[in-house]
């Protein structure tokens, strides 16, 4: 099955172009400056551009696309660009995974569902909420995947990267009352390609299965890569409320429907 990988190059692309080559299937990842490994067919992609996305859907033609591209609060490419994305996708009846983001709540003691409106409070989370907004009404078939924090198993992700600076006299340090539930980026593609090979459409939560704090998941990394925990500054977040501060995702109805299972940050950081 021929599958387009937006954002190929992040963390989350390469493994699923890994995923969808071990399954036997035929991708195409894109990249916005450098293309990734020659194992890859890759093709430009500036998702600010509505021809960009026409031509590349058009040569490419995939059945399948999952939206994994990453801009942070860059409005043109995060909102404007995943509505652009599902216009197209939906003209040439490819089955379109758009890849969304806990960071789109603002924050509330009890787990968020899957029914739950997005309340965003950063630039961030609003691009990331009018993408769901765009896509949902675009394409109404289109699978809109919440996820959390992601983390590699060789330090490549964000978060581990700052444990390692942290743990190095760096600056800056982990909040203890800031909750999300990471999910590993494997169990993340694997989860991704299940729902988009499905039948399934709608909003679905793709989070690990542990809620822990910022500094706790510095502290199980840091473990994990023979540095000490107890080094790592921490604080509370009472001077940072423009943050969301508890956004812990409910998985439970997804991970019911899934082969794959969703691991916690306790596990995968142990093993």
């Amino acid at each position: 099955m021929r599958i387009l990988i937006v954002g190929g190059t992040g963390l989350l692309g390469g493994e699923l172009l890994l995923r969808c080559l071990e399954q036997g299937h035929d991708p195409v990842g894109t990249f916005a400056r450098w293309p990734g490994e020659p194992w890859v067919t890759w093709r430009h992609l500036d998702l600010r551009s509505p021809s960009d996305v026409s031509d590349v859907l058009a040569d490419v033609r995939p059945e399948i696309i999952i939206n994994a591209a990453y801009a942070g609060a860059d409005w043109q490419v995060a909102a404007l660009g995943a509505a652009r994305l599902a216009s197209v996708s939906s003209a040439v009846s490819a089955r379109l995974v758009h890849v969304s983001s806990d960071a789109l709540f603002a924050g509330q003691p009890s787990p968020y569902f899957e029914s739950d409106d997005p309340s965003p409070i950063t630039p961030y989370g609003a691009a990331k909420a009018a993408a769901e907004v765009a896509v949902a009404t675009i394409d109404p078939g289109a699978i809109i995947a919440r996820s959390s924090l992601i983390i590699s198993s060789d330090g490549r992700s964000q978060p581990e990267q700052f444990v390692h600076e942290l743990a190095s006299g760096g600056a800056g340090f982990l909040f203890t009352d800031e909750f999300r539930c990471p999910v590993h980026v494997a169990d993340l593609a694997s989860a991704l390609l299940e729902l988009a090979l499905g039948d399934r459409s709608g909003i679905h939560h793709v989070g690990g299965a542990d809620a822990v704090s910022r500094l706790e998941l510095g502290q199980l990394i840091a473990t994990r890569d023979g540095l000490d925990p107890d080094c790592l500054p921490s604080r509370t977040q009472d001077m940072e409320r423009w943050r969301p501060r508890d956004v812990r995702l409910d998985s439970s109805a997804t991970q019911a429907s899934l082969a794959t299972r969703l691991r916690g940050a306790r596990e995968f950081l142990r093993e």
